[in-house]
């Protein structure tokens, strides 16, 4: 990725759904002018969500998520559907397509009550509409589109681009930390999982927004990190570092300089960090015999020792010194029903939305699961989560019950 591209979890994601032969894939096709979809009169040709980040004029930057028809039938087809149900979890704003000439049926009506209950903003796009003798008055969040000659599909996105204004999440990664003119050191280790040459996205947003702040940012590895603090002139504002180096780095930080990580600080940007920290309390709450699920938002090649599959396991079995069962899920895949896990440790999530990792903590509280991330759980094992959020005393305040260090 560029840095130039905006990455795919900062992109509004706009999730076409509907029954089969509606012509979603016909509208996503006139909306973003291009063929993204396979279009066919064979009901059911969508076999997955088809997923394509793109700039979108009036909208600008999206990710267009074209789902298979929700109506499907038999063994694939109910595979197919819960495809498209898990797109709803990613799904900033909803549009339901309708074949105008049938109407709204059972299952749509089933999409705008599962719309409704996530809370997601939608548009109900009647398609067809050149087949109607009359067009009936539109009804506020609904419109009348012809995929096939164009009518009204600038009005519809126009419509998405002002739902779009109304969603955008206004919390910022740590702009409202710094003041202008002040500095942040980052601590980025560089080891054999560090992608060749670049630097991996949560430093790259994490400096860019420093820079947008107007504060300076100075970047070193954990080994060098002693020496740049002896040479500053003035103390930093704060200390970001990668959770893996936590322990090394906690050290050798002054007490009196704020210290936290980049899976915190995204951890509040989504919107999770609250409940995240309550959920690393259960670290040690842990029974033998307790399943473990470690999620990661990213399908990245594993690379030798893994922080997810090998580090992590092997930080909490030592941390615990209990007898626990891993289980392991990466990318788009996360069980709908989590009920049977003691825990779940969740990646940092730079690579899902907001919607994803609030619907994933949100599936966890659903099955009575606690739920936290690498970040927060590294920072918990090694005996210094309390400082790790000194930045954030309101969180902060949640450790005061005496159950977490």
């Amino acid at each position: 990725m560029g840095m130039n591209d905006i990455a795919s979890a900062e992109r509004v994601h706009i999730g076409f759904f509907g029954m089969r032969n509606a012509g979603k894939s016909s509208v996503v096709n006139a909306v973003t002018g291009q063929s993204l979809s396979v279009v066919s009169e064979i009901k059911g040709t969508t076999t997955d969500p088809v997923r394509k980040a793109m700039e979108l004029l009036p909208l600008g930057p999206v990710v267009i998520l074209d789902t298979p028809g929700m109506d499907d039938s038999g063994a694939l087809g109910d595979l197919r559907v819960g495809k498209a149900r898990q797109a709803l979890n990613r799904t900033d704003i909803a549009v339901l397509v309708v074949d105008a000439s049938v109407g709204l049926r059972d299952c749509d009506r089933e999409l705008l009550e599962r719309f409704a209950k996530r809370k997601i903003p939608h548009v109900v796009a009647y398609n067809k509409a050149d087949l109607l003798e009359k067009i009936p008055q539109a009804e506020p969040g609904t419109i009348y589109v012809s995929a096939s000659t164009g009518q009204n599909i600038f009005a519809l996105k126009e419509m998405l681009a002002h739902i779009m204004a109304d969603t955008a999440n206004q919390q910022k990664l740590l702009a409202d930390l710094l003041h202008p003119g002040e500095l942040a050191v980052l601590v980025i280790p560089i080891d054999s999982a560090a992608p060749k040459g670049r630097l991996i996205l949560p430093q790259q947003q994490t400096l860019r927004e420093i820079l947008d702040a107007g504060a300076m940012a100075a970047a070193c590895r954990e080994r060098e990190l002693p020496q740049m603090l002896a040479s500053m002139a003035r103390k930093p504002a704060m200390v970001i570092t990668d959770s893996q180096a936590f322990e090394k780095v906690a050290k050798d930080v002054p007490e009196e300089i704020p210290l936290t990580s980049f899976s915190i600080l995204f951890a509040r940007y989504k919107g999770n960090l609250e409940a995240l920290v309550r959920g690393a309390a259960q670290l040690d709450r842990l029974r033998d015999g307790d399943k473990v699920l470690i999620a990661e938002g990213c399908t990245h090649h594993r690379q030798c020792e893994d922080i997810g599959t090998v580090k992590m396991p092997a930080w909490i079995r030592r941390y615990t010194g209990k007898k626990l069962e891993f289980s392991f899920v990466s990318g788009t895949e996360f069980p709908e029903d989590v009920s049977g896990y003691g825990l779940i440790v969740h990646c940092g999530g730079c690579m899902l939305n907001q919607r994803e990792m609030l619907s994933r903590l949100r599936c966890a509280e659903d099955g009575g699961v606690p739920m936290t991330n690498y970040g927060v759980a590294i920072a918990q094992m090694h005996g210094i989560l309390r400082r790790s959020l000194a930045l954030f005393p309101d969180v902060q305040s949640i450790l005061d019950d005496g159950t977490q260090k």
